[in-house]
């Protein structure tokens, strides 16, 4: 209780109104004291907060309707929830209410049992560790269980409207601006790729990519029966002669690239090379699949090829390097709509839907600004890592860029990537060898070290110096 302020509920159980949960009957008593009665009502809510009697994620009662249950002026309940929004005990939304948050003494307990599935394979970005952040993050899953019983259903295989025009808002940070018709949220980059493919050719068939390329387009074409051809590359991503004449001699089904800050060699196609690339694939008119699943880091990044060949790029913008891999989610834009229809029909066959608690959450953090400060994090946080390589790695040979959360290392002459691999075990610094992205030629001695995950800044610079170590002569041949 708050001194004179009585809590009075008169509250139902908590029912469902327009798809959010909310307060049946709660009501403050006013008392004639002389303190004003909408610090009297923002104490209420306060106090029914922090007691547990209003919980994180309910929606109170509607203004005007709080008004007239106690008998007293619209502006003094909306004073109120000014005030209550300002203590950060609730947050409101036009259209939709206003709802109760997490309060800061309330416990987040973390389940140990659920980082015991790290996986070092893979590129993860750095973990946000800043609790102004991560309570925002929590906030939304708070938000979104205002309406988990309706996210617990089945919904649309590409996403509704309102999950629609968030990813297009979130797909404008890469000057896109597609029409709803050509968008289809997927479940991730890596179903989103095999339903692609699968619309589009049988076992047997040629689909190009760069000669060093994402290894989960070698799992998919080897499950599907495609046949890979790596196209040979410079500096400034691969070579558009080269390009046409293996259009010319392979008859390719699709052409498959990773165009920015590409995984693993963190390389970047600039724009004149991009424009090389896609008046070859328009003079063919061979299909794109534009894997952008970092195209959102970089602070200023060439437009996309979606935006050069719109009606033959599929362009996945995935989620996982940029937000979370936990979300499983890609923003998909499809030549048109009758593209977009196919995909979501190929979605249905294997994945059914996208998770709708994922993308109501990921619609909430976009909405609410927390997907951009996740991503301001994982941009800066990676600049600090690369420092960290620049000066652990010093004297060694590796392709990195500011903003990425992994480097493309090649290891000196004698030294052996099979062994460095055994070396490294058990130093939580995530490797894998060039056999794994190698599609055109032997895979030479390679690694891309992983700057990411769970681990921290400290427990990277120890890794890494362990790693110069051994490749410098401390004991290799020992």
């Amino acid at each position: 209780m708050h001194g004179i302020i009585i809590i009075h509920t008169m509250r139902n159980i908590g029912t469902l109104r327009q798809g959010y949960v909310t307060l049946g009957r709660w009501l403050p008593i006013i008392r004639p004291d002389g303190k004003p009665r909408y610090l009297q009502i923002a104490d209420a809510i306060e106090a029914s907060v922090k007691s547990g009697e209003i919980t994180p994620g309910e929606r109170l009662p509607p203004q005007r309707k709080l008004a007239e249950r106690l008998g007293i002026d619209f502006t003094t309940v909306s004073r109120a929830y000014a005030e209550a929004n300002a203590r950060k005990v609730v947050e409101s939304h036009v259209g939709r209410g206003t709802f109760a948050r997490a309060t800061s003494n309330e416990k987040h307990q973390t389940d140990p049992r659920r980082s015991r599935d790290e996986d070092l394979s893979m590129n993860m970005p750095p973990e946000p560790t800043d609790p102004e952040l991560l309570a925002r993050m929590q906030n939304g899953l708070g938000t979104v269980s205002a309406n988990l019983v309706s996210l617990l259903r089945y919904q649309s295989t590409s996403g509704g409207e309102q999950d629609k025009t968030a990813a297009s808002a979130w797909l404008s940070k890469r000057g896109m601006v597609p029409n709803l018709e050509r968008i289809a949220i997927t479940p991730g980059a890596h179903a989103t790729m095999t339903a692609i493919l699968s619309t589009m050719t049988r076992p047997g068939d040629v689909v190009l990519c760069e000669a060093v390329t994402y290894p989960g387009l070698r799992a998919i074409a080897s499950r599907m029966g495609l046949q890979l051809v790596g196209i040979p590359t410079d500096t400034a991503g691969i070579l558009p002669d080269a390009l046409d004449r293996a259009i010319h001699l392979h008859q390719p089904k699709a052409l498959y690239l990773n165009p920015t800050v590409q995984n693993p060699t963190t390389l970047t196609i600039p724009k004149d090379r991009r424009m090389e690339i896609a008046e070859v694939i328009l003079r063919h008119r061979l299909p794109l699949v534009e894997d952008d699943a970092y195209g959102f880091i970089p602070a200023s990044a060439p437009a996309p090829f979606a935006t050069l060949a719109p009606d033959l790029t599929w362009h996945i913008g995935g989620l996982a390097k940029c937000l979370g891999a936990g979300l499983r989610l890609a923003y998909t834009v499809t030549p048109n709509a009758k593209a977009a229809y196919g995909l979501a029909q190929a979605l249905r066959a294997s994945a059914v839907m996208p998770s709708p608690i994922c993308m109501a959450l990921a619609t909430r953090w976009i909405e609410d600004g927390t997907a951009d400060a996740i991503r301001r994090f994982v941009r800066s946080e990676s600049a600090v890592r690369q420092e960290i390589v620049a000066e652990t790695l010093h004297g060694l040979e590796y392709r990195g860029e500011p903003e990425a959360f992994n480097i493309w290392l090649k290891l000196p002459e004698g030294a052996s990537r099979a062994e460095l691999m055994g070396r490294m075990a058990g130093r939580h610094v995530g490797l894998m060898p060039s056999d794994a992205f190698t599609v055109l030629g032997k895979p030479d001695e390679h690694v891309r070290v992983c700057l990411g995950g769970v681990i921290t800044r400290d427990e990277l610079r120890a890794g890494l110096l362990f790693m110069a170590n051994s490749l410098s002569g401390g004991g290799w041949m020992g």
